[in-house]
């Protein structure tokens, strides 16, 4: 933002609705409440006060809840003006024309958001979260984007350098003062330390293939024989007839798709073709992008007829199906010839239900949370999860790290290793913003909405 820049900008989706919420955030938000709401208008921080909004002409155009934020108390850091209008698009339309003429200029993508960055009152990894949370389309992601909108991961970070400057420390006393009278140079007590920190840097890169699972959802392959239920469970946990259900096998063709949300999580369900040897083209090449989606999915569903034999899957199936991924349906169990089917890949989870009379259905969506739960296919309630570029950043301090490790270890001066940690801590000082690359920042703040 430029120097005594006033910004606006509509914070609630346009169209009509019982209110919209117009932010403003600069110097001029005081001056702009009097020319609007008359000379006796007071700035009272955090009250809301019932104005009338008058045009630069003496028209009132809306009347109004007008609530401010002094700058050492506000989102930005600055002076901020809240207005909640009439949703009416009209009246929006003429506020934001008002205010404009007034001396005002339109917010861009994420402007309010990087203002608060830029004016300390979030870190990187806190201004990212803002934008996740208003994307979360599961509890799951939510209460991961809020601690990390708590600073959780800038917490983590300083924690990691605090531990990494005890390092430093350690190896420059011998650089700085070579003629003290200090202990003999011993290299396994940093070199322990270095290696339990890679160790624990490392667990955290490894949680970046959390973060699609939590925006785009677990990608979820229903398998199963034809005609075993593999459409009508698709339909059940969609809540609508998704899918064309027919008594006659091979009616599913192509992979259909439709996301679900089960209790905390967010499943990206794919229906398949049915898994048997069949002659027809048509089959034989649906039953083929359906193995093609086994290397794809996070986890599996695999529906049986239970008054059936146990099916026999492919191996390129087998392979893929373990207890920590795959649920077994065993549908049908309404028939008389129903049976237990718990021999049938007998280290997964197995819930017996019918879809066609929803006996056993009840039970369905906890059997499934547990066997996520269970298979830590998403990051625990207290798991940090780190983006792709905090992962990039980590990786680099990884790096750093092992290089040192390998100079302590080959007995190299310990110049050289304090100024790989240097590196090291600068790629922490990434993850939290601390390292300024205004490339980097405009990028990342084009991606969130006006208005945020």
């Amino acid at each position: 933002m430029p120097f005594g820049d006033t910004i606006v900008a509509l914070s609630t989706p346009a169209g009509e609705a019982a209110l919209a919420l117009v932010r403003l955030s600069g110097p001029d938000c005081e001056r702009l409440g009097r020319d609007c709401f008359g000379p006796k208008w007071e700035p009272t921080p955090r009250m809301a006060q019932l104005v009338k909004h008058k045009s630069l002409s003496g028209n009132t155009l809306d009347q109004c809840i007008a609530l401010y934020f002094a700058d050492d108390a506000s989102y930005t850091g600055e002076p901020m003006l809240e207005l909640s209008l009439h949703g009416s698009p009209l009246v929006v339309q003429l506020v934001l024309e008002d205010l404009l003429a007034r001396g005002c200029r339109m917010a861009e993508a994420g402007e309010f958001t990087k203002t608060a960055f830029t004016n300390g009152k979030l870190d990187l990894s806190q201004a990212e979260a803002v934008a996740d949370l208003i994307h979360a389309r599961s509890t799951r992601a939510l209460q991961v984007a809020q601690r990390q909108l708590a600073g959780a991961i800038g917490k983590q970070m300083d924690a990691y350098t605090q531990r990494l400057l005890r390092v430093q420390a350690e190896l420059e006393a011998y650089i700085d003062f070579p003629e003290e009278d200090l202990p003999e140079e011993d290299q396994s007590g940093p070199i322990s330390a270095l290696q339990a920190l890679t160790g624990d840097i490392k667990h955290l890169i490894d949680t970046q293939h959390y973060t699609t699972l939590l925006h785009e959802g677990v990608q979820t392959v229903i398998l199963g024989a034809p005609n075993a239920g593999k459409s009508s469970l698709l339909n059940w946990l969609a809540g609508q007839d998704r899918v064309i259900v027919s008594a006659t096998p091979g009616t599913t063709r192509d992979v259909v798709s439709e996301r679900v949300v089960v209790d905390d999580y967010v499943l990206q369900l794919m229906d398949t073709a049915g898994l048997h040897t069949s002659a027809d083209e048509l089959e034989r090449l649906g039953m083929e992008k359906t193995i093609q989606w086994l290397d794809k999915a996070d986890f599996f569903l695999v529906v049986i007829d239970s008054a059936a034999p146990s099916p026999t899957l492919p191996q390129a199936v087998l392979d893929k199906v373990q207890a920590a991924n795959a649920l077994v349906i065993e549908n049908k169990g309404d028939l008389p010839d129903s049976t237990d089917k718990t021999d049938f890949l007998p280290d997964c989870r197995h819930i017996r239900l019918s879809l066609k009379t929803g006996k056993g259905c009840e039970h369905l969506k906890s059997a499934l949370t547990e066997a996520l739960s269970a298979g830590h296919i998403v990051p625990n309630d207290d798991e940090l999860v780190v983006s792709a570029r905090h992962a990039a950043a980590l990786t680099r301090a990884v790096e750093a790290l092992e290089t040192t490790l390998l100079r302590l270890t080959e007995g190299a001066p310990p110049e050289l290793a304090a100024s790989d940690l240097r590196l090291a801590v600068e790629a922490f000082g990434e993850v939290v913003g601390k390292i300024d690359n205004e490339v980097m920042l405009d990028q990342l703040f084009a991606s969130f909405c006006i208005g945020k």
